[in-house]
């Protein structure tokens, strides 16, 4: 393993998006605690292969995932595995942020395009469109379910300032990742996410672009 140029940030209330080579590792931080961060894989080589909850969720058998899971796509392939992870608790079940998030469940007269906006923002010049975004793994969000009803809360992350998650790329990757927007999801204060990439043996570690072979696209906080 090598590691690209230090640690990055991404800025409360955008998103960036990026490739990983099979091998590499990505590790999202949580640098103040308290902050989630949707994140997004998708196939580099064939971008209608992309990550899913549902065939996740249902090959696990439970809904909170954590180190050594694998994290699989649309086609029953793994594209991701948790190899590290300091909380535990993070949440598949729950689609990115969006403007029509922020107009039905906070009644948002002028609403934020949220993560879904910059989502479609950094993936775009991937030729990822928005109809192709699904559900994000949400790291470190915190969603607990009513045993009896079935019932959604969402609830203050458990992570706090320094907390990570790590996984490993099975496969070559379109990654796409947030500082979530929604005050719920993020106990009502709005933070930004780190992430360090680290070089497995096929990516070398001699001439990258500090953020990865490809320049990372980033999608501000001020527009989608």
């Amino acid at each position: 393993m090598c590691a690209d140029a230090g640690t990055h940030e991404i800025a409360p209330r955008s998103g960036v998006a990026f490739t990983l080579d099979k091998g590499d590792r990505l590790i999202v931080i949580d640098p103040r605690g308290e902050q989630v961060a949707d994140l997004l894989a998708f196939n580099r080589h064939d971008l209608d292969e992309v990550i899913s909850s549902g065939r996740t969720l249902d090959y696990a058998s439970r809904i909170y995932l954590t180190t050594g899971d694998p994290l699989y796509s649309n086609r029953s392939n793994v594209l991701l595995r948790i190899v590290e992870d300091t909380v535990g608790r993070h949440d598949f079940l729950l689609t990115p942020c969006s403007a029509d998030t922020f107009r039905i469940i906070y009644r948002d007269a002028d609403p934020h395009h949220g993560c879904f906006g910059n989502l479609a923002a950094a993936l775009a010049p991937y030729g990822i469109a928005p109809d192709r975004i699904p559900v994000a793994f949400n790291c470190f969000m915190n969603v607990p379910v009513d045993a009896a009803t079935g019932a959604l809360a969402v609830e203050p992350p458990l992570s706090r300032a320094g907390d990570r998650i790590t996984f490993e790329a099975e496969a070559d990757l379109v990654v796409g990742l947030t500082a979530c927007s929604a005050p719920q999801s993020n106990n009502g204060s709005f933070k930004p996410i780190h992430y360090r990439i680290e070089r497995g043996s096929r990516s070398g570690c001699d001439g990258d672009d500090p953020r990865g072979r490809d320049a990372v696209r980033n999608a501000s906080a001020s527009g989608a």
